[in-house]
C-alpha cells in the first residue's frame, strides 16, 4: 500500500525535474527574449513528471504504458505545435509582450519565477500520473479504458482545432481576420474545449486507483486557468488588440468555450 510520504515523495522528485527544466527554459529565453518557451516546456514539463513517476513508482506495466502512451502523444503533438507556430523563428506573442509591458522592472527575475511556477503546477496537476503509476493492480479497468477512449476522442478534437486554425493564420488574405473556420464558427476556444476534456479523460483515468477521486482537483484547477487567468482572458484581451470590431462581432455571435450553433449579434 502506499503512503502519504511515498506519494510526496515521488511528487517532490518530479518537481526538482521539471523545475530544472524550466531553468534552462528560462536562460534560453534570456537568450531569444522569447518567454513563449515556456508554454512548450509546461507541456514537456507534465510528460517528463509522468517519466519520473513511471521509472520511479511499481505500478502495473501496462497501466504505465497506457499512461505514457497518453501524455506522450498530447505533449509531442501540443508541445511541437507551441513550439513551430510560437517560438521556432517566430515574434514573442503578443501576450507576452503585453506582460512585459506590465511588469516594466526585474522583467527578467519576475519572469525566472514565473517560469519556476509553471513547475509548480505541473507537480500539481500530475497527480492523475501520480495515482495511476503507482498501481500495482494487475487489471486495467472499465473506467481506465473509459478514461484513454474520453482521451482519444478529445485529442483528436483538439488537433483538428489547432490545425484548422494555423491554417487560417498561414494564408496571408486572413491578415488582421478572425477565424471562423471549421470547429472556430462554434466556438471562440475549441482547441481549450478539448484541452479540458482531455483533463477529464485523465482524471476517470486516474479513478481506477486508489485515491484517484483526489485528481479531480486538476480539472477544475485548468477550467478556473482558462476562465480567470492565463486561457480566455489573456487570449481574447490580445484578439481585441490586435483585431478590434472584427473580434467583437466574433465574441457577440460565437460560444466563448462549448461548441454550440450561432447567436444573433446584438444591435446599438
Amino acid at each position: 500500500m502506499i503512503s502519504a510520504g511515498d506519494y510526496l515523495t515521488l511528487a517532490l522528485w518530479a518537481w526538482a525535474a521539471v523545475s530544472a527544466l524550466m531553468l534552462i527554459l528560462w536562460l534560453i529565453s534570456l537568450q531569444t527574449k522569447n518567454a513563449g518557451i515556456v508554454d512548450v516546456g509546461w507541456t514537456f514539463g507534465l510528460l517528463l513528471c509522468a517519466v519520473v513517476y513511471c521509472i520511479l513508482a511499481d505500478g502495473y506495466p501496462l497501466r504505465k504504458v497506457l499512461l505514457l502512451g497518453m501524455v506522450g502523444i498530447w505533449a509531442v503533438r501540443l508541445g511541437g505545435y507551441l513550439f513551430f507556430t510560437r517560438v521556432w523563428r517566430q515574434p514573442e506573442e503578443g501576450r507576452y509582450r503585453q506582460i512585459r509591458q506590465d511588469w516594466k522592472t526585474n522583467i527578467n527575475l519576475k519572469f525566472f519565477f514565473f517560469f519556476e511556477f509553471q513547475a509548480l503546477l505541473d507537480a500539481v496537476l500530475s497527480l492523475p500520473f501520480l495515482f495511476a503509476a503507482t498501481n500495482a493492480t494487475p487489471v486495467i479497468s472499465w473506467i481506465e479504458y473509459l478514461g484513454v477512449a474520453l482521451w482519444a476522442v478529445s485529442i483528436g478534437g483538439e488537433a483538428a482545432a489547432d490545425a484548422q486554425l494555423n491554417a487560417f493564420k498561414k494564408n496571408p488574405a486572413n491578415k488582421g481576420k478572425t477565424c471562423r473556420v471549421g470547429l472556430w464558427n462554434y466556438s471562440r476556444h475549441p482547441n481549450y474545449f478539448f484541452e479540458w476534456f482531455i483533463w477529464i479523460a485523465w482524471l476517470i483515468f486516474a479513478l481506477g486507483s486508489p485515491h484517484g477521486w483526489i485528481a479531480v482537483i486538476c480539472p477544475a484547477l485548468m477550467l478556473w486557468f482558462l476562465f480567470k487567468i492565463t486561457g480566455i482572458p489573456a487570449t481574447e484581451a490580445q484578439a481585441l488588440r490586435s483585431r478590434g470590431e472584427d473580434y467583437r462581432q466574433y465574441q457577440q455571435t460565437t460560444s466563448a468555450f462549448v461548441p454550440c450553433f450561432k447567436k444573433t449579434a446584438s444591435r446599438v
